[in-house]
């Protein structure tokens, strides 16, 4: 079990003791889905915008533009309409990362929403020395420049942005980074994104156990989900550990390399996986309740595959079975 989870319990149960009394317990239980109840606003963004109250919303994809394709201009013009933060999974400027390809093929698409985006590196942003363009593009929204790994809060939720470019393992300075930005933060929900998938049934780039390290410290703090790209199509996955079985208080993986810069790839389904499309351009859309989320991927305009759903965060299981006091 989870760090997050075990301090809860304890709380929990410590608040029950105190309020319980001589008092019955009735064993109805309460329900996540209610809206939340905080009204302050909060500041995120590069420009330091203001997002109004209510459940805020995220946006993204990866895999994004490459001058020779149109279809980044079709995503972009998807985030358009949607009222969010923007987040993407790394190739941003394809095929090389250059500050050519940044002004000239990501800037005029996915750049109208630069003021808004948290970003992650790809291994296409890498092949420009150090994905320097990369950093110069974004500035401080990427992170330290050579680290690119940062992490920011959404309303209830923390979101961790990683670099999958450089050292992940259990030691590395980003791992260390990891679990102390993760002690810090206990919020009751958080999702971690970058670009390299853990799992994936695209036969282009399987599988990757060199990401089991990152998992292990993502699953140990009760991280609810993950958002990927490197693989051009789109996976949703049940939630699994760190091995790849299938956990209700595992972390849930999406992959959504359909920002519109690559070419889409074949699958052969893994286990754990519930939905994949290879034919469709598109953006991940999550809306960050106080105990759970919802997922929708938007196609782009003459495209029809959807998907979307909703689940609890890790946490937010436990709020269900919280017991009504002197009912």
């Amino acid at each position: 079990m989870n760090k997050r989870i075990i301090a809860k319990i304890i709380g929990i149960v410590m608040l029950i003791l105190g309020i319980v009394g001589v008092n019955s317990v009735s064993l109805d239980g309460s329900t996540n889905a209610s809206s939340n109840n905080y009204d302050t606003e909060y500041e995120i963004g590069t420009g330091g915008y203001q997002v109004p109250n209510g459940d805020p919303v995220v946006a993204g994809a990866g895999d994004i533009a490459r001058c020779s394709m149109p279809q980044a201009a079709y995503t972009a013009a998807l985030l358009g309409n949607i009222n969010g933060d923007v987040i993407t999974f790394g190739d941003n400027a394809q095929v090389d990362g250059t500050a050519a390809e940044f002004a000239n093929c990501y800037d005029p698409t996915w750049g109208l929403y630069k003021y808004k985006t948290h970003p992650s590196p790809g291994n296409h942003d890498y092949n420009t020395s150090g994905a320097l363009p990369y950093y110069e593009y974004f500035g401080s929204a990427a992170g330290d420049a050579g680290k690119g790994y940062y992490s920011y809060d959404i309303g209830y939720w923390h979101l961790i942005s990683l670099n999958s470019q450089i050292e992940m393992s259990l030691n590395s300075p980003q791992a260390q980074w990891l679990r102390s930005d993760l002690d810090l933060h206990q919020n009751n929900c958080t999702l971690a994104y970058w670009h390299r998938p853990r799992f994936t049934s695209g036969l282009s780039h399987p599988s990757d156990p060199s990401l089991g390290a990152i998992w292990e410290i993502l699953y140990e703090y009760g991280v609810d989900v993950v958002l990927n790209g490197h693989i051009h199509l789109y996976e949703r996955f049940t939630p699994q550990d760190p091995k790849g079985i299938a956990d209700p208080n595992g972390i849930r993986e999406f992959v959504v390399g359909t920002g519109g810069g690559g070419s889409f790839v074949g699958y052969s389904p893994i286990a754990n996986s519930e939905v994949i499309n290879n034919q469709t351009y598109g953006v991940i859309k999550l809306t960050l309740h106080k105990y759970s989320y919802d997922w929708e991927f938007i196609p782009i305009e003459g495209q029809t595959f959807t998907d979307s759903g909703s689940d609890n965060c890790s946490i937010g299981i436990l709020y269900t079975y919280i017991p009504l006091i002197g009912k």
